[in-house]
């Protein structure tokens, strides 16, 4: 089993679709550690604030085809692909990493950049995973959260109402 952790943004009905991609991510995954939710602003465009997160689970899927189903629940709550690429979201699932591999696998990149640059992804990989190493540079992400730019994003906790 490879363990997996991905993050998950919305800023459209952010309440439905992040309750319900974390009912689909369990109901094919089972078992998932979450970090706590983040609300921040759009980064790239003006649009409203978006909530974000970090799951981590373990798949026996290759990276390929847990990145269909991801695209296949994103497309369950309306993703829209036809707009720009720095636009408002239904909902957005990204794999983060996959075991430790680096490199390009079945057209996704590994690790995912955006851990180490913005805040709303490595603040929830920091809360959930803070002693594990980073598999490209070799470094905690608690230790990457301690010298990253705090001031650059502006992120505050949220709840999801029942």
């Amino acid at each position: 089993m490879a363990q997996v952790y991905v993050s998950i943004g919305s800023n459209i009905d952010k309440q439905k679709n992040i309750s319900g991609c974390l009912q689909a991510l369990a109901e094919q995954f089972g078992a998932l550690v979450l970090s706590p939710i983040y609300e921040s602003e759009a980064v790239g465009f003006d649009g409203d604030n978006f909530y974000n997160l970090v799951a981590k689970f373990e798949t026996q899927l290759s990276v390929g085809e847990l990145n269909e189903q991801l695209k296949a629940i994103e497309d369950q709550y309306g993703r829209e692909r036809s707009g720009p690429k720095f636009s408002g979201r239904t909902l957005d699932i990204d794999i983060l990493t996959y075991d430790h591999l680096v490199g390009e696998f079945d057209g996704v990149q590994l690790p995912r950049d955006e851990i180490t640059k913005n805040a709303f992804v490595l603040l929830p990989m920091n809360d959930i995973a803070a002693n594990e190493v980073h598999p490209e540079l070799q470094v905690t992400y608690g230790r990457l959260w301690f010298f990253f730019d705090k001031d650059s994003q502006k992120l505050w906790q949220v709840q999801l109402s029942s």
